[in-house]
């Protein structure tokens, strides 16, 4: 490298943007190429920063493989902090595997802890624990280990271990200073303030109160029943029952369970269930059969007993039934937790997070639009959606993962 470049590349490292800028603005070779794109990702242009990485990845010659991979590594950091999840994840094993190759264990960490991030970011927990496991965290400087505790602390939210997680972000911020990038910073600190948030609505015997993660972890702890709205799961100490793919069932039971102790009409319960406006004779034939299935469902923790007016629940053991729920019902609530973290989405990206199709994204989108929740910003292929970030709305703490005890 020629001086100039050399020059640009100390004070990006020094945190000076414009200075490394000035000395290569004019020039469209690799390396000032890859220096102008990074210098625009931190100056927040990230769609004018990958396409300098691009250029600088194609303007490296064959010989100089590892520049490439590394301009790929960044490109792929780039649009994961824009939340474009639709990036060819194979391109960034290839170039980690490149960098290994080539002696550059540092960037191969680096580009190991990107692709962990990804994997949370879509809820693949367990590959991203398996990953974790697998980095060696000695070889990364302050930044990427910055990096690594916030991945650290993402599965430890998902997975409901407060302690843990805040213990990361501790270790998280402190990188980050050392590492002196106010944007790592500012990440780390939201993802503190995250856990400060409500969490979860406690619903029992007719009160509901708000509950931090920390609080809906010693609940889970606890002996209680938990009917849980946040996961679509009923479970009391190690014995959990899975309904997020029979909604009507698990309606009934919340029904039942917000009522505890008391009972629920029959017409309570078609309504919640059917949404039928008069229990009539073929609403009761078929709220019949789906209570007969959830007492099969439910057969391991409570029965349901039939009573004069309706039915009620009855725990085999436990003393109390509590309802766990969102801090704000919310018929597109998995979108809005996404959405909660300040980034833009494009609805492709969002479907690949949630699991779901693109066009049932783009249905919740409109609505939530229309209902003034969310903003759409650009058009066609370009446009992303966002949402500032509001106490009471959902977040992705509680969004469906596997249980502690799972």
């Amino acid at each position: 490298m020629d001086s100039l470049v050399t020059a640009a590349g100390r004070a990006l490292a020094q945190g000076d943007l414009l200075g490394a800028l000035k000395r290569v603005a004019l020039r469209d070779d690799a390396p000032a190429l890859a220096i102008r794109g990074i210098v625009m990702a931190r100056l927040g242009d990230r769609v004018r920063a990958r396409s300098l990485l691009r250029s600088a990845a194609r303007a490296f010659g064959p010989r100089e493989a590892v520049s490439r991979a590394r301009c790929v590594v960044a490109e792929a950091e780039i649009a994961l902090v824009s939340r474009d999840l639709n990036w060819a994840a194979n391109d960034l094993e290839a170039a980690r595997t490149t960098l290994e190759g080539e002696g550059d264990r540092v960037n191969a960490a680096h580009a190991r802890c990107l692709q962990i991030r990804y994997l949370l970011l879509i809820g693949r927990l367990d590959e991203a624990e398996r990953a974790l496991a697998e980095l060696d965290t000695a070889l990364l400087p302050p930044a990427s280990r910055a990096a690594h505790d916030l991945v650290v602390a993402g599965i430890a939210i998902r997975r409901i271990r407060t302690q843990a997680a805040r213990a990361a972000l501790r270790r998280a911020e402190g990188a980050a200073r050392e590492a002196r990038i106010p944007e790592l910073l500012a990440e780390v600190e939201t993802a503190t303030l995250a856990l400060e948030r409500p969490a979860a609505r406690l619903i029992a015997e007719g009160k509901e109160r708000l509950l931090l993660l920390e609080q809906v972890e010693s609940l889970l702890a606890s002996g209680a029943f938990i009917v849980d709205g946040c996961r679509n799961v009923v479970r009391h100490a190690n014995t959990v029952v899975l309904l997020a793919s029979r909604p009507v069932l698990f309606s009934l039971v919340r029904a039942l369970a917000e009522a505890w102790p008391g009972d629920v009409s029959r017409e309570k319960l078609v309504e919640q269930a059917f949404r039928g406006k008069s229990a009539d004779e073929s609403y009761r034939a078929r709220l019949r059969v789906e209570i007969g299935r959830l007492r099969t469902a439910l057969r391991p923790l409570a029965g349901v007993n039939a009573t004069i007016r309706g039915f009620t629940l009855a725990p085999h053991s436990a003393g109390e039934i509590v309802v766990l729920a969102w801090p704000l019902e919310e018929e597109n609530a998995p979108v809005l937790a996404f959405l909660a973290d300040g980034e833009s989405w494009s609805s492709s990206a969002l479907a690949l997070a949630l699991g779901s199709n693109q066009r049932s994204i783009q249905r919740a989108l409109d609505a939530l639009a229309e209902e003034g929740k969310v903003q759409a910003l650009g058009r066609g292929r370009t446009r992303r959606w966002m949402t500032p970030i509001m106490t009471g709305f959902t977040t992705t703490l509680l969004l469906p993962a596997p249980l502690p005890s799972d």
